[in-house]
C-alpha cells in the first residue's frame, strides 16, 4: 500500500508535462480519466477472482501488471500509449485494493479491522509529504520518463515480498453458503460501465457539441449497467450491504469532486502559488491518515454509523468552506483549508464503511463486498464530478465570472453530505 500511495502521487503530477511533451494536451483529460474508468474494471475482476480463489492471485496479478504498466508509461512514444498504461495502471489498482481488504476481511476479527484499515491510511503519509515533490524535481532535473521507471525499479521487489509472505498463510477462498450467492457480473457489462466512465470524464471536460455527444453516451452506458455490478437495492438504499455500498459513492463523490476543483480555483482564480495547492495537497493527506488513526484506535468502539454520519457533517463543513473560499475577501488559504478538513471528514467515513462492508458481506463473499465498493466509489467520483462540470461549464458559458461557478460547483455537493448523513442509519450493523 505504501508504494502504490508513492506511485499514485508521484505519477499524477508527472501527466501534464508528458503529455506537453507527446503532443496529447487536447485529449489529457482521457489520460487523466483513465485510471479512475479501468479501476471499475479492475474492482470487479479481483473482487470475483478473491471469491473464487482467495487473495493471493489476484493481488499476485495485480502487483505483477503495477509493475510492467509503469514500464509501459514510461516507454510510449505517444498520448495514446500513455493512455493506454494508465488504464492498465487503473486494472491493476483495481485488483490490489479489493485484494487487500478481501484479505483483511478474512484474516482478521472484526474488532481488530479498524485498525488494520487505519495503517492502510497511515501508509500514504509518507508518498503525500515527499512523493509529489520528488517526482517534480526528477521532471525537471531529468525526464518524466525517468519517474515511471524509477517506480517500477522501486516496486519490483516490495512485490515479490508481498507474493512471498502471503504464501506461508492460506488465503483459500470460503465457499459462500447456498442461499448466500449472488450473481457475478458478466466481463461484457464490467467493460461497458468502464468505458462509460471514460466517455463520461472526457465529455465533462468541455463544452461543446462532440463533449456532450461523449458524455450522454457515457451517462447511459452507466446508467444501463451499473446496476448489475453492485448489490440489489443498491439504488434504493435497501438495508445492510446495499446501503454501505451506496454511501461510499456518495462520499467519494464530494472529497475527489473538491480534490479537482479547489487546486484549480487556487491557480485560476485565487492567484495562489503551486506551494500552497501542495501544500494542500500534503495536509489533506496527513488528516485522512491522522482521522483514520483516531477512528481505529480512539473511536474503536463507537458505532460505525455514527463514524458515517459524523463524516459526512464534516464534509459538509468542508464544501462550506470551498464556497467561501471563491469570495475575494477570503484569503485563498480559506479554499486550500477545504480539502484538509474533507480529509478528516473522509478518514472517519471511509474505514468506517469498509468495516460495515465486509460486516455485512455473506460468508466467503468478502471479494464481492470489496468489488462493489470499489464500483460505486469510481461511479461516485464520475458522476459527481461530472454533475459540479456540467453546472461549472454552464455558468461559464451563461457569462459568468469564475467565483459565481465555482460556487455553484461547490454548492452541489451539499446534496450528496445531506443525503449520507440521512441514509447512514440503513448502514448499521446489527
Amino acid at each position: 500500500m505504501f508504494l502504490t500511495g508513492f506511485a499514485a502521487l508521484a505519477v499524477v503530477p508527472t501527466l501534464p508535462t508528458a503529455a506537453q511533451d507527446l503532443n496529447g494536451v487536447s485529449v489529457f483529460p482521457l489520460v487523466a480519466g483513465c485510471f479512475v474508468a479501468a479501476s471499475l474494471l479492475g474492482g470487479v475482476l479481483g473482487g470475483h477472482w478473491a471469491d473464487r480463489a482467495g487473495a493471493l492471485r489476484p493481488l499476485a496479478a495485480g502487483v505483477v501488471l503495477a509493475v510492467a504498466t509503469l514500464l509501459v508509461s514510461g516507454a510510449s512514444t505517444t498520448i495514446w500509449q500513455l493512455a493506454a498504461g494508465r488504464f492498465l495502471d487503473g486494472l491493476a489498482g483495481g485488483m490490489v485494493a479489493v485484494s487487500i481488504n478481501a484479505a483483511i476481511g478474512r484474516a482478521y476479527p472484526e474488532h481488530l479491522r479498524p485498525r488494520v484499515l487505519a495503517l492502510m491510511s497511515a501508509c500514504w503519509i509518507v508518498p503525500s509529504l515527499v512523493g509529489p515533490p520528488l517526482a517534480g524535481l526528477v521532471v525537471e532535473w531529468w525526464s518524466w520518463r525517468a519517474v515511471f521507471f524509477g517506480l517500477a525499479a522501486l516496486t519490483v521487489l516490495p512485490a515479490l515480498a508481498v507474493v512471498a509472505v502471503l504464501r506461508r498463510a492460506s488465503w483459500s477462498a470460503a465457499r459462500p453458503q447456498s442461499g448466500d450467492r449472488l450473481p457475478r457480473p458478466a466481463l461484457m457489462v464490467a467493460t461497458a460501465v468502464s468505458l462509460g466512465a471514460a466517455l463520461g470524464q472526457y465529455g465533462v471536460s468541455g463544452w461543446s457539441t462532440g463533449h456532450l455527444l461523449f458524455a450522454a453516451g457515457g451517462f447511459a452506458l452507466l446508467g444501463v449497467f451499473s446496476s448489475r455490478l453492485l448489490p440489489p437495492g443498491t439504488w434504493r438504499a435497501a438495508r445492510g450491504l446495499p446501503a454501505t455500498v451506496l454511501l461510499c459513492g456518495l462520499g467519494s463523490g464530494v472529497f475527489f469532486t473538491l480534490e479537482a476543483y479547489v487546486p484549480l480555483l487556487l491557480i485560476t482564480d485565487r492567484g495562489a502559488s503551486p506551494v500552497v495547492v501542495g501544500m494542500a495537497f500534503t495536509g489533506a493527506a496527513v488528516a485522512w491518515a491522522g482521522s483514520s488513526w483516531v477512528q481505529g484506535r480512539l473511536l474503536e468502539n463507537c458505532p460505525r454509523h455514527r463514524l458515517v454520519v459524523a463524516g459526512a457533517l464534516v464534509q459538509a463543513t468542508a464544501v462550506a468552506l470551498a464556497v467561501a473560499g471563491t469570495l475575494s475577501a477570503t484569503p485563498a488559504y480559506t479554499a486550500a483549508s477545504a480539502m484538509v478538513v474533507a480529509a478528516v471528514g473522509m478518514g472517519m467515513y471511509a474505514p468506517s464503511l469498509t468495516v460495515l462492508s465486509l460486516t455485512h458481506s455473506p460468508p466467503g463473499r468478502q471479494g464481492y463486498a470489496s468489488s462493489a465498493m470499489q464500483t460505486t466509489q469510481n461511479l461516485g467520483q464520475v458522476t459527481v464530478l461530472g454533475l459540479s462540470s456540467a453546472l461549472l461549464n454552464t455558468c461559464l458559458s451563461a457569462g459568468s465570472v469564475d467565483a459565481v461557478g465555482y460556487s455553484a460547483a461547490f454548492g452541489i455537493l451539499l446534496a450528496p453530505c445531506t443525503l449520507a448523513a440521512l441514509l447512514a442509519a440503513r448502514a448499521r450493523s446489527m
